[in-house]
C-alpha cells in the first residue's frame, strides 16, 4: 500500500518569506519524513510568485548558501491540476508526469499564504489541508477584525482603532482625533503583517504619526492599541478541532516596556535565564511563572478565542496580562505558529513527529466532516429559460 502524499507548501510573495522556508524543512518536512509515513513532496514559491517542486528543495543549505536562485534558473515552475482533488504537474521539455496530493500542509507564513488565500484555492480543489480554514485564516490575519470578534464574543481586549492607510495619507486630522481617547504609550501596527514586522511603540504624537507612516507602508490598514499597563506578556499554542487543548502557556522573555520584536521573536538575540528555553523564537519561561488561577484564566481566554474565531488544527494565541489587576486581555491569532511551537508542543509532552503526525489526522478528519454536508441543491431554476 503506497504512502499518503503529503505536499509541503512554503515560500511565497511574503515579508515572512525566510521564516516560512525554516518553518516548512524543519518543523514539518523532517518530522514527516521521520514518521515513515508518508511521501512528502516540497512545493517552493519564491518571491516572485513563482512554483517549484524537486527533491532538492528540502535541503535547508540550498537557501542558506544563497544558492537558490541559480538553482531554480535551471528549473521549470511546476502548474498545479485542481477539482476532485490536487495533482502537481511536473514538466521536462515536452514531458510532463503529475503527483496527485493527498494532505496539503500549509507552512506559508503572512500574506498570500496564512491569510486565507491558499486556503480558499484549497478549499476549491477539494484537498485535505492542515490548520485553519479560510474563515478564520482571514479573521484572524486582520487584527482589528480579529479583536471586533473577541469582544462580541465577551472577550476583553486593549482599546484600539483601525483606519485605512489611504485615510491616513489623505486626512491626518481626522485620523488623529480617531485616536486621542487613546492613552499612551500606544502601539502602531500594520493589521495584516505577522512576526512583529513594523510595529512601533510610541509615546507622543510625533512618533505617532512617524509609526503609521511605517505600517503604512507595509500595509493598508493600520490599528493602534494602547499598551497594557503592568505587561505580562504570555502566549498559549493550541491544537484540535471541535475539542481543542492548549500546550503550554509561555512567556516570551523580554522586558514589560519593551514587546516581541522580530529581532527577539527570531534572531534569538535575548538574554537567558535560569527557567528559560530556548525555543522557535528566542528564550521563554516554559511554562510561564503564573500563580495557578491566573495561568488557568490563561488557558481558558486562549481557548475562548480559538473558538470565537472557529479555528481548526493549530493556532497561537497572545494575550497581554495587567499583572496588578489580573486581568487578561486578548492581542492576537498566529493561525501558523513560527516552527509550530514544536518546542512549546513538546514540553507539553507531544514529540515533533506525533505534532505533524495529529495536524494530518485533524486534517483528514476535518475533511471527511465537510464531505458530509451537503453542497447541491436541485431546482427547476433554469427551465425558465
Amino acid at each position: 500500500m503506497s504512502k499518503p502524499t503529503v505536499a509541503v507548501i512554503f515560500g511565497s510573495r511574503s515579508t515572512e518569506h525566510d521564516v516560512s522556508i525554516v518553518t516548512a524543512i524543519a518543523s514539518i518536512i523532517r518530522p514527516l519524513e521521520l514518521s515513515g509515513k508518508y511521501s512528502v513532496v516540497p512545493v517552493y514559491i519564491d518571491k516572485k510568485g513563482q512554483w517549484f517542486s524537486d527533491p532538492k528543495l528540502k535541503d535547508i543549505s540550498l537557501y542558506t548558501s544563497g544558492s537558490i536562485d541559480t538553482f531554480l534558473d535551471k528549473q521549470k515552475p511546476i502548474s498545479l491540476r485542481i477539482g476532485v482533488g490536487m495533482e502537481i504537474v511536473l514538466r521536462n521539455g515536452l514531458k510532463q508526469r503529475s503527483i496527485k496530493v493527498d494532505i496539503v500542509f500549509p507552512a506559508t507564513h503572512g500574506t498570500h499564504g496564512e491569510d486565507g488565500e491558499l486556503m480558499g484555492m484549497l478549499e476549491m480543489a477539494n484537498v485535505a489541508y492542515v490548520g485553519c480554514d479560510l474563515p478564520s485564516s482571514v479573521i484572524s490575519m486582520d487584527k482589528s477584525l480579529a479583536k471586533i470578534i473577541a469582544q462580541a464574543a465577551g472577550i476583553p481586549t486593549s482599546r484600539f482603532v483601525w483606519f485605512y492607510a489611504r485615510d491616513f495619507k489623505t486626512n491626518l486630522e481626522l485620523v488623529l482625533e480617531m485616536i486621542k481617547p487613546l492613552k499612551y504609550p500606544l502601539f502602531v501596527k500594520p493589521v495584516h503583517l505577522g512576526s512583529s514586522i513594523a510595529i512601533s511603540r510610541v509615546n507622543n504624537e510625533s512618533d505617532l504619526i512617524n509609526a503609521i507612516e511605517v505600517a503604512a507602508h507595509y500595509d493598508d490598514k493600520v490599528i493602534v492599541e494602547e499598551a497594557v499597563t503592568n505587561l505580562i506578556e504570555v502566549t498559549v499554542p493550541i491544537i484540535g478541532n471541535d475539542d481543542p487543548r492548549p500546550a503550554l502557556v509561555e512567556q516570551p522573555m523580554v522586558k514589560g516596556e519593551d514587546f516581541f520584536d522580530f529581532d527577539s521573536k527570531y534572531m534569538h538575540g535575548g538574554k537567558k535565564g535560569k527557567s528559560a528555553k530556548r525555543g522557535a523564537q528566542g528564550y521563554s519561561k516554559l511554562p510561564a511563572p503564573l500563580p495557578k488561577k491566573l495561568y488557568e484564566k490563561s488557558e481558558q481566554t486562549a481557548l475562548e478565542v480559538y473558538k470565537a474565531i472557529g479555528c481548526k488544527g493549530i493556532a497561537r494565541v497572545d494575550l497581554l496580562i495587567d499583572s496588578k489587576t489580573n486581568k487578561v486581555y486578548f492581542n492576537e491569532v498566529n493561525t501558523l505558529p513560527g516552527s509550530l511551537y514544536a518546542h512549546n508542543f513538546r514540553e507539553a509532552g507531544i514529540s515533533n513527529v506525533k505534532l505533524v503526525e495529529e495536524l494530518v489526522n485533524l486534517a483528514l478528519e476535518r475533511r471527511t466532516g465537510k464531505q458530509k454536508l451537503t453542497t447541491s441543491f436541485s431546482t427547476s431554476y433554469l427551465k425558465q429559460y
